[in-house]
């Protein structure tokens, strides 16, 4: 088992904690990526997780992929390599849970991929972000050039893709590079109790979150098309049922739902 990467789960709070842990900077190399998606895996399957935040250390979420893996890389590795991280990538975003990226320290190329897999992105503010793929003679190979235009848009994309340049806090705040940046030390805290708050949510979090990612990839019409199905299969969840009568007898804002 690779240890360098592992799942913590609090059973109370019902958030699972994926965390990097390879001194000093977090660089994934593949077999971390592999351990990414098989753990990713694990969460899905867990009923006890319903809310999971990606963290590394304070000095790094991830640096990025290991580059001294590649060396030994012609097209066909390098090809396969980036089938491996986007196995572990495409999983994380496909999680059927609220996710939150907590990034402290760098996040740069893989880590900051990582980042993007992930439905929000919490950063403390020492974080710094960017790809520097570039700078090796390479580009992103994890997502990012399909991944970050979609959230920052394709002219912001292709300056700090061409670039390779690092992006304060400030900036990546001011560009929807992250939705929320607290003190360095309060990162975690913070990342975790908002997962805890959408741990609580009913199961049509999953719905929602299906129909805003496939919608992205449709048609206006056919996107419509696919909320209208998940709006529908919404009402055939236990939650929907608890909800409907908790608002009708109590107000808003007050049912407890169990996720299914």
């Amino acid at each position: 088992m690779d240890d360098r990467v592992r799942l913590e789960v609090d059973a109370a709070t019902r958030v699972g904690t994926l965390v990097l842990d390879r001194p000093p900077l977090n660089a994934i190399d593949l077999a971390m990526w592999d351990r990414i998606g098989a753990l990713v895996a694990d969460a899905a399957d867990d009923r006890r997780v319903r809310a999971l935040v990606v963290r590394g250390a304070p000095r790094a979420l991830a640096a990025g992929a290991d580059v001294a893996e590649m060396p030994a890389w012609d097209a066909a590795a390098a090809r396969a390599a980036a089938d491996r991280i986007h196995a572990a990538l495409d999983a994380l975003a496909a999680l059927p849970v609220v996710t939150i990226a907590a990034v402290s320290g760098y996040a740069l190329g893989g880590g900051c991929e990582l980042a993007l897999a992930c439905d929000l992105r919490y950063a403390g503010d020492n974080a710094k972000m960017g790809f520097p793929e570039v700078l090796l003679g390479v580009l992103p190979g994890g997502g990012g050039t399909q991944r970050l235009p979609r959230l920052v848009g394709p002219s912001r994309a292709k300056d700090l893709v061409l670039s390779g340049r690092m992006v304060d806090m400030v900036e990546a705040e001011r560009i929807g590079l992250v939705d929320a940046v607290h003190p360095a030390d309060d990162l975690v805290a913070e990342a975790t109790a908002a997962a805890a708050r959408f741990a609580t949510g009913p199961a049509s979090q999953a719905l929602a979150k299906r129909a805003i990612d496939e919608g992205l990839a449709l048609p206006l019409a056919e996107g419509l098309r696919r909320e209208r199905e998940l709006f529908r299969a919404a009402f055939a969840t236990a939650d929907a049922a608890t909800g409907i009568a908790s608002f009708l007898s109590d107000g808003p804002g007050v049912a407890t739902f169990e996720g299914r």
